[in-house]
């Protein structure tokens, strides 16, 4: 699971307990500049992952790490897909970070509210 904060004018993005042991990190700090905005997506679990790189992906239980597809990445942070966010970025290692958080729609309003500004 991730913990979505705002600090200053960057997204923090904190990765708790043992997921930094499978996704391979602990943190990500985004310049909202670079944040095109966040959604709520189920679905996205069904999405084709690429190649893992570095990561962890066993079907139906966790993706988590840096996943390699169509030219881009994207890092995972996810086991229950009710709870998934993607968070679209730009000019950024990656194009997209689909973390698993405690309260999307809270998340996601945070996010968009922080990128109005």
């Amino acid at each position: 699971m991730a913990e979505v904060s705002i600090d200053g004018m960057d997204l923090m993005v904190r990765i708790e307990g043992l997921d930094k042991l499978w996704a391979l990190k602990s943190r990500l700090v985004i310049p909202l500049a670079n944040v095109r905005g966040a959604t709520i997506d189920p679905g996205i679990i069904k999405e084709r992952k690429g190649i893992r790189a570095p990561g962890t992906y066993l079907p139906r239980v966790i993706t988590a790490g840096t996943f390699h597809i169509d030219g881009e990445r994207v890092f995972w942070d996810l086991r229950d897909p009710d709870k998934a966010v993607v968070i679209e970025l730009a000019d950024e290692r990656y194009a997209r970070l689909v973390v698993e958080v405690d309260n999307p729609a809270e998340v996601v309003a945070l996010i968009e509210k922080a990128c109005a500004h």
